[in-house]
């Protein structure tokens, strides 16, 4: 066991999916030409004021409602203020001592079982703009800002200090991407930058309640960047502590490259930001009424379909946990489901065919995927009803995936239907007895994995359209009277 306890926040940033921007009617696009989505109010001209986007505050309501949070009734922006090239006022408008909601919790698996973590706020604010360099950022000659992003609404959710490994950080990450892109108030694309999160870890000796120095990382844009940039991390901290270095309290970058964080500046204190209330922006009263309203608006979100699921479809829990990752994959897994005999089969398609090339965190990629959930049905249930063997339905699967055609189509047109006729299938089981005598002798003197070679070589004479069930059992009898 490690001497040391690892003690891990995050502070997850959400680019929610309006419209507008936070506080100025611009549009809160991805993508368009630098500069072209900008005003006076996002660029920070002399003399503009902003306005609450009141979509924002609502989606922003309905994540703190979907993660058990308390909603404020009174909750105030402020100014922070701290200078960046990219942050036309100097300073942000974000919440500070009067946030949207506060100590809600979230659920996590990671392995030894489920575990409460606390959240300890979500509030709103604005993004900042983008620099872009000419380069690499070590050696750019010249960098541009594009303030398209500027003025976007961000939500930020920061968790207590409750995570206590790389695992269970990027499984906290993982729930809590869930959820937004379920209530449709963020699309989750971390490579885009729509979801990001730094983390705020320190290392203290078991058994010890007072932290340690901690450090926050930023530049973490997928689970597995979270998860090797705290790993890298704890391994730095325990060289520090055990060879008695002081450990730093600072803001570091992760280098996925390299593999290594970098120091990037001093972390800031809550002072340094000198936060004021927006003087331009009154107090925001959130009525109980409104409240209710957007608790009625919430679908059913990941743990509840996952205990749906199991039961409906008899999911066991890794199964269940996977489909429901993301709502996409979701429902396509259960439209199949719903016009299938199997639903088990339906999930094992799902996750180790349907996955394997379709990202879990690309909501848009499951509703481009060529193969309908409908037509995925349909391969399985040829696979039920002894149309076609398990071994030819892979092979059928891609060619559903190049040409989008249904399963009936492509077995009917390159005659792919299975053999089950026992005089057919006879002799090719004859010769395989013929030309691997010895291997029949072995299944004869107990050795039973020898008949599974048997079988495979069948099929491979019938180029695997013979039935396995029927290959099997032939084979059974005839060994039996050698």
């Amino acid at each position: 066991m490690n001497k040391y306890e690892t003690v891990i926040g995050l502070e997850v940033h959400a680019q929610l999916s309006t419209v507008t921007k936070m506080f100025c009617g611009c549009r809160a696009v991805f993508g368009a030409a630098p500069n072209t989505a900008t005003c006076p109010v996002c660029q920070g001209m002399p003399g503009s004021l902003p306005f609450i986007n009141r979509r924002a505050v609502e989606f922003g309501i309905m994540t703190a409602l979907a993660i058990g949070c308390a909603i404020n009734a009174h909750n105030r922006f402020a100014r922070k203020h701290y200078y960046y090239p990219d942050m036309p006022k100097n300073y942000q408008i974000s919440q500070y001592e009067e946030p949207l909601a506060e100590h809600g919790r979230l659920v996590v698996d990671a392995g030894p079982g489920p575990r409460e973590i606390g959240i300890q706020r979500v509030h709103l604010e604005e993004d900042v703009g983008k620099l872009l360099h000419e380069g690499a950022l070590e050696t750019a000659q010249s960098s541009s800002v594009d303030y398209n992003r500027a003025g976007v609404p961000l939500m930020e959710i920061v968790s207590k200090p409750d995570l206590r490994s790389p695992d269970e950080a990027a499984a906290y990450l993982r729930a809590l991407r869930a959820i937004v892109v379920y209530l449709r108030v963020c699309d989750g694309n971390m490579e885009e930058g729509s979801l990001r999160c730094d983390a705020n870890i320190s290392l203290r000796p078991r058994g010890q309640t007072e932290y340690g120095t901690k450090v926050e990382i930023k530049n973490m844009n997928s689970f597995r960047n979270v998860r090797d940039a705290l790993e890298h991390e704890i391994k730095r901290q325990t060289r520090a502590l055990d060879t008695n270095e002081r450990i730093v309290q600072e803001t570091r970058l992760w280098d996925p490259d390299r593999m290594v964080t970098v120091s990037m500046r001093s972390k800031e204190f809550a002072h340094d930001y000198r936060y004021f209330p927006e003087p331009d922006l009154p107090p925001l009263d959130v009525q109980a009424h409104w409240i209710q309203a957007v608790r009625a608006t919430l679908p059913e979100l990941p743990p509840a379909k996952r205990q749906r699921f199991a039961k409906v479809y008899l999911l066991n829990a890794h199964d269940a946990d996977v489909v429901t990752q993301s709502q996409g994959v979701a429902n396509y897994f259960e439209e199949a489901a719903k016009e299938s005999s199997n639903p088990k089969a339906i999930v094992n398609w799902v996750v180790n065919e349907v996955l394997r090339i379709v990202p879990l965190d690309d909501e848009k990629a499951i509703k481009l995927f060529p193969i309908k959930a409908t037509d995925l049905t349909g391969l399985v249930t040829l696979i039920e009803d002894g149309t076609i063997s398990g071994r030819i339905a892979k092979d059928v699967f891609e060619k559903m995936y190049q040409s989008g055609e249904d399963a009936r189509t492509i077995v009917s047109r390159e005659g792919l239907t299975q053999v089950a006729d026992e005089g057919t299938l006879g002799s090719v089981v004859d010769q395989v007895l013929a030309e691997h005598a010895k291997v029949a002798q072995d299944y004869k003197a107990g050795k039973k994995a020898a008949l599974g070679f048997l079988v495979g070589q069948v099929m491979k004479l019938t180029a695997g359209k013979a039935s396995p069930g029927v290959v099997n059992s032939l084979l059974v009898e005839k060994l039996s009277k050698l």
